[in-house]
C-alpha cells in the first residue's frame, strides 16, 4: 500500500486552509505566536483543528515532524 508522505501543503489541507505556496506563506506571516504559546492552544484554530494537531503530536507520528515544522515557522 502507498502512503503519501505528510508535508506542510498537505497539512494545511488537512486542516482545511488555503494550501497553495502563497496563502501558507500568508498564514505563517499573519499567525506569528508568542514564544510561551503552544501551537495547539493558539486561539485562531478551531476545536477540529487543535485536536488534530494534539493527537499527532501526542502520538510523535508522521504528522509530527510537519506539525513541527509549522510551529517553528509559526514562532520565528
Amino acid at each position: 500500500m502507498f502512503e503519501v508522505k505528510p508535508t506542510l501543503e498537505l497539512l494545511f489541507e488537512q486542516l482545511g486552509l488555503d494550501s497553495d505556496q502563497h496563502s501558507i506563506e500568508v498564514f505563517i506571516q499573519q499567525h506569528q505566536l508568542p514564544a510561551e504559546t503552544l501551537l495547539h492552544c493558539a486561539d485562531f484554530w478551531t476545536e477540529g483543528q487543535r485536536q488534530f494537531l494534539k493527537s499527532h503530536l501526542e502520538k510523535d507520528d508522521d504528522w509530527a515532524i510537519v506539525i513541527d515544522t509549522l510551529n517553528e515557522l509559526l514562532h520565528s
